[in-house]
Order: structure tokens, then C-alpha cells, then sequence
């Protein structure tokens, strides 16, 4: 009898998996029937109102077509993604798409695990030219495009227009030069003791945009243009400056020390306990759109001795994976044009303080209109469109660049908690110096 049962029992379990299996697989085959679309894996970095915004426009172009389905997957912060990408690059696991910070791109390329977008570039004839010059000089590699440029920012000084008003400052006339920065930062110190005139981050981009602006370059062999960099260019004054600059403000008692820690700065800004600070133009919306106050935003500033050159660009760019069938990366290639016409990129400038890749979304009547309500908004768009092309404003290329960012961040530290400008200085650039010749080592250079 129990053996009796006990078939029974089997008997009921097999019937029962036989159906949940076919019903599992009829469920599947249903969903690509449904579908029948050739999906593409996207791997980015966007959080909080641009995750938003770049959700609106991935679930539009799905809609918009009913051959190809974007899945946008977020991937943690640039520094979480790429090292993830690095770890399934060249197998299945690995996305269609990702989007990497714009300091990533020679490690990408050294990869060995990307398609370049040349290729696709190539074979249709497709036209580059329409996008944004002093973007594209940045990924544009040896005459060759890997990637295509996507979300791309510069940093820009935001100022507290009531603060302003209150020193006896103009508001609509922002300091341009290190010097101004210092005398205004005095005034308003004299007119809120509870204030401090000026903030910067201890962040090795704004170290490398401050040294771009002054025309100085990061890195020796045109900045890594010309051939891979042997030693640093910015031991020099342009370089020291930006250390001596903080000095000066940490010493007179007109300099916020938050560090590294961005959203404390930005946290103090809109309390009111910091008049000025420098930041990526992306933050813009989120800025203007939460201050309690008046928010002016102008071009970053340069020691008054030094000309203006402009601003190298930041950002991240899009990167195709190697060993995806033709489908998929023709797809993909797809998805990647989408997001260049001047509607989208319209649509993600407004939405985000990004820069459109394509200068002629700013003809766009969204655009126009916002522009109107919110013309803080140019001021990052004027700068960008005011760089003078060089080495310096096209921005360095090395695989330590992320390495090297972390060793003037330390520095930074260093002098805004009393450290000698100096010793710190000269040990930066020591460090950074063994990174390249570590890296150039490691690949047999």
C-alpha cells in the first residue's frame, strides 16, 4: 500500500512539473513572439532626475519602432561600472552598450573588448561633423572614433546673487579671475560672518579644468596626443597655482573646506553658508531649481595673469561591445543615432544641464523656452562654444588619469588642512610620475 502511494505521489509530482515546464516554456516562446524585437543590453551611470530623463527617452525610442528594445540597466557610479564591464568584457554577460566617463577611454581601448564606432562610422558614411566640435575633439583618437559622445559637461562657477547684493557686489557681474574670486569672497566674509566667499571641491577634474583654462596641460607628449605621456606637463606655475590660490583663501578665513564630499558643498551652498563654488554644469537644474535664492552661474575663473582658454570637456560617451552578433551591434548603432538628433538632445539638455551633442537642438523651441525661464542655462553652452582648441582644451588621454585624480584630490586635502603648498605640491607630482611610469612599464613601454 505504501508503495501503491508512493507511485501515486511520483506520478502527480511528474505530471505537475510536466505542466509547469511547458507552461514556463509556452510563456517564453509567447514573450518573444510578443516581442520580436532585438534587444539591447545598456549599461549607464545615471542617477536621480537624469536617470529620469534618460528613462523617458529610452521607453520613447522603444516606442517609436518595433524593431530593436533598449533595456537601460544602472550600473552604479562610473567607478563601479567600468571596473564591472572589465569583468565580463568579451563574454555573454557583457552589455551592448555602456556608458563610460570620459577619463575611461584608453582603458576601453587597451580592453581589447569594443567595437569601435568607426566601423559602423564607415560604413554608411555616416556624418560626425554636425556634432559638436569641441566634443568630439575629445573622443576622436588618432583620427578614429571609439566611442560616441553622449552626456558631456564642463564645470562652471555658481554664485549666490543675494549674497552678492548684500557685499555691495554686482550680481550680474561674477568674478572672472583667481584674484576677483579672492576679493569678493573678503567682502562678503566682512558682510556675513556666517559665510564664506568660496568652495572647492578637492576634486582632481576641477584641478585638471583649472589648469586647461590657464592653457596648461596635464600630461607631456601633447597631453597623450601625440603618444602615450612618459611624465607630468603641470609641474609648473599654471599648476602650482591652483594650490597656491586655495592657500591664500584657506589662510585669510574665506574658504569652505568640504574636501572631497560634493554633496556637503552643494548642501552648503543652498543653506547659505558658501557664496561661490565650482561645479559640472549637469548639476544646473538641480542647483537652480532647489536655492532659496537667486543662482548666477558663470565661466570658470583663471589667475588674472593668464588668458582664458577655455574648458577641456567632461562627461562620458557610449561604447559598443566587442563579439555581439551583427544584429545587436546594428542595433545598438541605431540606438546610438537616436540619441544625436536635436529633438532628444534637446530634450536631455533641458531636462538635465548636460550639453546637446548636437548644436542644433538648441534651435529647438524647448530649448528657446527654457532658455527664457531659466538663461543660466547658456551661460555653460557660451563657455563650451568660447574654447579655443588646443592640446590643453581637448583634454588628456592615459589610462592613470582616474589614479592620477585621486593623488591631486589628497593633495588638495592636504593644503586646505594647513598643509605646506610646496611639499605637497612636489609630492603630487612625484606620485603621479611613478603611476605613468608603473603603467608604461606594465605595458612593456
Amino acid at each position: 500500500m505504501k508503495k501503491l502511494l508512493s507511485l501515486l505521489m511520483a506520478s502527480i509530482l511528474l505530471i505537475v512539473a510536466g505542466c509547469s515546464s511547458n507552461e514556463g516554456a509556452g510563456t517564453e516562446a509567447a514573450s518573444k513572439s510578443e516581442t520580436n524585437k532585438t534587444v539591447v543590453t545598456f549599461w549607464h551611470s545615471m542617477s536621480g532626475v537624469n536617470q529620469g530623463v534618460l528613462d523617458s527617452i529610452v521607453e520613447e525610442y522603444n516606442s517609436s519602432q518595433d524593431k530593436v528594445q533598449v533595456n537601460a540597466e544602472f550600473q552604479g557610479t562610473y567607478e563601479e561600472s567600468l571596473p564591472k564591464f572589465h569583468s565580463v568584457g568579451g563574454t555573454k554577460d557583457a552589455p551592448t552598450i555602456i556608458q563610460v566617463q570620459e577619463i575611461g577611454t584608453m582603458s576601453m581601448i587597451n580592453s581589447g573588448n569594443i567595437e569601435p564606432i568607426q566601423k559602423f562610422i564607415d560604413a554608411e558614411n555616416y556624418d560626425m561633423s554636425g556634432l559638436e566640435e569641441n566634443i568630439t575633439n575629445y573622443y576622436k583618437v588618432d583620427g578614429k572614433f571609439y566611442s560616441m559622445p553622449f552626456n558631456s559637461s564642463t564645470p562652471v562657477m555658481y554664485y549666490n546673487k543675494d549674497a552678492f547684493k548684500k557685499a555691495g557686489l554686482d550680481p550680474e557681474k561674477a568674478p572672472e579671475t583667481f584674484e576677483e574670486v579672492e576679493a569678493a569672497s573678503k567682502k562678503i566674509v566682512e558682510s556675513n560672518k556666517q559665510m564664506k566667499g568660496f568652495a572647492l571641491q578637492a576634486y582632481g577634474w576641477l584641478f585638471e579644468e583649472l589648469l586647461a583654462n590657464q592653457g596648461g596641460i596635464l600630461m607631456n607628449n601633447d597631453n597623450g596626443r601625440s603618444d602615450t605621456p612618459t611624465e607630468v606637463a603641470f609641474d609648473n606655475e599654471k599648476g602650482k597655482s591652483i594650490f597656491e590660490w586655495a592657500k591664500r583663501m584657506v589662510d585669510n578665513g574665506t574658504f569652505a573646506n568640504y574636501g572631497i564630499n560634493e554633496d556637503n558643498m552643494v548642501a552648503g551652498f543652498l543653506a547659505g553658508d558658501v557664496a561661490m563654488f565650482l561645479q559640472s554644469s549637469a548639476s544646473s537644474r538641480d542647483v537652480i531649481d532647489n536655492a532659496p535664492f537667486e543662482v548666477g552661474v558663470a565661466f570658470l575663473p583663471h589667475p588674472e595673469k593668464e588668458e582664458r582658454q577655455g574648458v577641456a570637456i567632461g562627461g562620458a560617451s557610449l561604447w559598443m561591445s566587442s563579439g555581439k552578433d551583427e544584429a545587436e551591434q546594428n542595433a545598438a548603432w541605431e540606438f546610438m543615432k537616436y540619441l544625436q538628433t536635436p529633438d532628444v538632445q534637446a530634450k536631455w539638455h533641458v531636462g538635465t544641464g548636460y550639453f546637446a551633442i548636437n548644436p542644433a537642438a538648441y534651435d529647438e523651441q524647448v530649448v528657446k523656452d527654457s532658455y527664457e525661464k531659466m538663461p543660466q542655462l547658456q551661460v555653460a553652452v557660451n563657455q563650451l562654444q568660447a574654447t579655443k582648441p588646443s592640446y590643453a582644451t581637448q583634454g588628456a588621454l592615459m589610462d592613470i588619469i582616474p589614479e592620477s585624480r585621486k593623488i591631486i584630490e589628497t593633495a588638495l586635502e592636504t593644503v586646505y588642512n594647513g598643509g605646506d603648498v610646496e611639499k605637497t605640491f612636489e609630492d603630487a607630482v612625484k606620485q603621479v610620475n611613478a603611476a605613468i611610469e608603473q603603467s608604461n612599464k606594465s605595458r612593456g613601454k
